[in-house]
């Protein structure tokens, strides 16, 4: 299976059509959305083309192939407009061998992850490829507010490896090979 992993769109037509562009370019089986799709925030100057009423029409266009966690930014007013569920607090998938446990990272959750597991978030616009004590963590960063000098990217997940990628070109983090049987 190929996951490609995005978070942080914060209501960016402009870099939510660079994300769709990449999607078809990769072929994932499933796009999974770390949160915060359609609003930008109190803390975030508004990005690039903001018009959340056309990232819906985007997103729902490909309902089919989106998994999606709930971010800080989502509302129950959210779930009215898109056709794809946004709400879950968090989202356990099993993927070639590997347990992924998927959250916005907004909220402290203890969900015990275990060794050889991966961890993805997204909330802080930072990307993020590491392992710390067997387990595995991955944050794509933004795609449409990236911060710390980081690039507009999203992950692609597949044959447990993760890859970190850029929509526009910069810096990427170096892949992590995720070890099933630590």
């Amino acid at each position: 299976m190929k996951l490609m992993i995005a978070s942080d769109l914060h209501g960016s037509a402009y870099y939510t059509r660079l994300l769709l562009e990449a999607m078809e370019r990769e072929q994932p089986d499933k796009l999974l959305l770390l949160g915060d799709l359609l609003y930008h925030g109190p803390r975030n100057d508004l990005p690039r083309e903001y018009a959340p009423k056309q990232v819906i029409s985007m997103l729902n266009a490909v309902k089919e192939k989106l998994l999606c966690v709930r971010g800080n930014c989502e509302a129950e007013v959210d779930q009215m407009v898109l056709d794809f569920p946004v709400l879950a607090e968090y989202g356990v998938l099993f993927v070639d061998g590997v347990t992924v446990y998927a959250i916005h990272g907004h909220k402290n959750m203890d969900l015990s992850f275990g060794k050889g597991n991966l961890v993805l978030s997204g909330h802080t616009h930072i990307p993020v490829a590491r392992e710390e004590q067997g387990i595995y963590y991955g944050n794509p960063g933004s795609v449409s507010i990236p911060k710390a000098g980081s690039t507009h990217g999203y992950m692609i997940l597949e044959d447990s490896v993760l890859t970190h990628n850029s929509l526009c070109g910069g810096d990427v983090l170096s892949p992590i090979h995720i070890s099933v049987n630590p």
